[in-house]
């Protein structure tokens, strides 16, 4: 059965932008001129940011809130103004591995409101938190729809349904300042602003797998299981359903060639400067990628050198294609997920998909 997106539904019609900083304090551009600081305290306003996101969540009726589009760490880098914590703020709420830490993972408002403590922190993971009512399952909450967005220098956009009176109310009793706006600026459509298209990993897609892979011209099937975090699966030896069958939901998926066993060849063609991603697999068949600078790269040819085979890909869009790509759709063959597929070559051109048309029939 091939699946469709399912087109993006409105936002609530009630925003507000919640913060700690008093309109009285803004220049006449809008910009904060007081006192206070854009991070977090870790303590009493923090609290309060907490505090007012459950009240407003409460009078809304949610109890559960679905995570959108989470991010793990860059690793690279780090753009907050606080430092980097190790795994992103998470530990203590998912397990080492990040199991229910991904797109349409729904989890009760307490567990959401660790995240939104998180992302206040700078702590590196981000996600939005919305209801989904149209889950195939059961309702994803027992109220209409909500939402929280937590942006830069500690704001945050709470949405709903209802206009929630009482939890603006509270939310100004705690210190903070509700405004109300037309529209998150966290509110995403389907896949809105993202280049690419939204193809689903239907039955067409994993016949053409099975076509490819048995032909020799597809080796690897990169899992994007959260931004900027891959998992890297070999599918030869009828791995394919195996692999299939451990998937994260709503899972990005990029299918590869295979990697070079010419390791050295690989470290020499690096290119001068921006940023890389390095795939390697180890002599245990393991295989894990990280994204750095060529030249750090460069300086560690001694331990890279030591791989069984390796690859290098882009990082910027529109110089990394893999063969083909699509987003995992829900158990009811519906396409929930925003995320976009990487561009890839139509079928019938470039110089390693030259005939992937033609896979879907040698393998099915």
């Amino acid at each position: 059965m091939n699946s469709l997106p399912r087109p993006p539904r409105d936002a609530p019609p009630h925003v507000y932008r919640i913060t700690k900083y008093d309109p009285a304090d803004r220049d006449e551009r809008g910009v904060y001129t007081g006192p206070e600081e854009a991070v977090s305290d870790h303590g009493p306003v923090e609290a309060a940011y907490l505090e007012a996101i459950a009240a407003f969540a409460e009078e809304s009726g949610v109890r559960h809130l679905s995570i959108r589009e989470p991010q793990a760490p860059l690793g690279f880098t780090h753009f907050g103004l606080e430092p980097a914590v190790e795994g992103g703020g998470l530990a203590g709420i998912f397990p080492p591995d990040l199991t229910g830490f991904h797109d349409g993972a729904r989890v009760p408002v307490a567990v959401g409101l660790e995240l939104v403590r998180a992302m206040l922190r700078d702590s590196g993971a981000w996600c939005r938190l919305e209801t989904e009512p149209d889950t195939f399952t059961e309702p994803a909450c027992t109220g209409p729809a909500f939402a929280v967005h937590v942006g830069w220098d500690q704001y945050v956009y709470v949405s709903s349904e209802r206009p929630c009176p009482a939890a603006v109310a509270r939310t100004r009793e705690l210190g903070l300042h509700p405004e109300p706006l037309d529209a998150s600026p966290y509110e995403a459509e389907a896949g809105s602003g993202e280049p690419g298209e939204q193809r689903a990993a239907d039955d067409d897609f994993w016949a053409r797998l099975r076509g490819c892979v048995a032909a020799g011209r597809a080796a690897l099937l990169e899992e994007t299981y959260i931004d900027n975090a891959s998992r890297w699966h070999r599918l030869d030896g009828g791995a394919i359903e195996a692999v299939r069958a451990r998937l994260t939901p709503r899972a990005r998926l990029a299918v590869w060639p295979d990697l070079s066993a010419d390791v050295a060849a690989v470290l020499a063609a690096l290119p001068e400067d921006g940023l890389v991603e390095f795939v390697r697999e180890d002599h245990g068949g393991r295989i894990t990628s990280e994204v750095d600078d060529p030249r750090e790269f460069r300086a560690r040819t001694a331990e890279l050198s030591g791989a069984r085979a390796a690859a290098v890909l882009s990082v910027y869009t529109g110089e990394r294609s893999p063969l083909f790509a699509a987003v995992l759709p829900d158990a009811d063959g519906v396409l929930r997920a925003r995320w976009r597929t990487e561009p890839a070559p139509p079928t019938g051109t470039g110089p390693s998909c030259a005939s992937c048309a033609s896979c879907a029939g040698s393998g099915s």
